[in-house]
């Protein structure tokens, strides 16, 4: 990402089971609100309303998702609705500041990275 200063989150699917879980995760790794709906048309929401993205709306924010591989075999219809919100969202973003970079992971949660790809 270029244009600037960005934001990282990472959403670590590591043990996920279910939606329910997924859900959960999201709440926790992407600091929301008590009242986020926990459905998939909750989480497009969030990921292009800029007012929920951490540490100033002005910053591109890229998620990384990692420990997703176990989900995704487990769950793989909604691992593939996932995949559709990710895709989804970053679309809505696409030509709009601040921008929204999604990244699938590979490695365990440990491997998250520290800062932006160059």
């Amino acid at each position: 990402m270029t244009g600037g200063p960005e934001r990282i989150r990472v959403l670590d699917l590591e043990g996920v089971k279910d939606k329910a879980g997924f859900m959960d995760r999201c709440v926790r790794d992407l600091e929301l609100p008590d009242w986020f709906g926990r459905n998939w048309d909750a989480l497009f929401d969030v990921l292009t309303d800029v007012s929920f993205w951490p540490d100033g709306s002005e910053q591109a924010l890229l998620l990384s998702v990692v420990g997703w591989r176990p989900y995704a075999s487990a769950r793989p219809e909604d691992w593939e609705t996932a995949l559709d919100v990710f895709t989804d969202a970053v679309d809505r973003r696409r030509g709009r500041n601040p921008r929204l970079v999604i990244a699938l992971t590979l490695g365990g949660s440990d491997h998250a990275p520290s800062q932006p790809p160059v």
